[in-house]
């Protein structure tokens, strides 16, 4: 019975902590975008998520499905390093609100800084009210679900490790 108890316990760890990252990383990037592609069908926002492949690619397809599939898993790839930073940086913060920081700082990179070379993307001071509000509200919340849910794993896997280490070093 006993064996079968640490079985279990390895079982439930049977990821590592940065695998776990990079798959959190890559769901938020998925779920965020699906997200963002429902808000620019709602009209929310002007910025068509797609516009990510303006840069590097040519034609309408990227207008069909197929361009706006591979534009979600470009969003999860691209969110796997969003991830690997906020674990390289900022993993040991518990508060929900450096995640919403995080997600906002990311938020000012992709409208000011990176918005030169999205050709199907107006200018920041051109955006509509709507649009900034409804993308800033998006990052916000991508980014407490990265911080949040590295922050929690990294606690919980740190206890995990006390409890391993207390287990193969009893006190006499």
């Amino acid at each position: 019975m006993e064996n079968n108890s640490k079985a279990m316990k390895n079982q439930e760890h049977s990821m590592t902590f940065f695998q776990m990252v990079l798959v959190t990383g890559f769901a938020g990037g998925i779920i965020w975008s699906l997200v963002a592609y429902l808000c620019f069908s709602f009209h929310f926002t002007a910025i068509e998520p797609n516009v990510l492949l303006e840069p590097f690619t040519v034609g309408s397809w990227r207008k069909m499905w197929i361009g706006k599939t591979i534009s979600i898993l470009v969003y999860g790839l691209f969110s796997t390093g969003c991830a690997l930073v906020y674990y390289l940086f900022f993993k040991k913060l518990k508060s929900m609100w450096v995640g919403a920081i995080y997600g906002l700082c990311l938020c000012a990179v992709v409208l000011i800084v990176l918005n030169p070379i999205f050709p199907g993307m107006k200018p920041f001071l051109k955006l509509d009210a709507n649009t900034i509000i409804t993308c800033c509200c998006i990052y916000i919340l991508y980014g407490v679900f990265i911080g949040y849910s590295i922050s929690f794993e990294y606690e919980r896997s740190r206890v995990f490790k006390r409890k391993l280490e207390r287990q193969s070093n009893p006190l006499p």
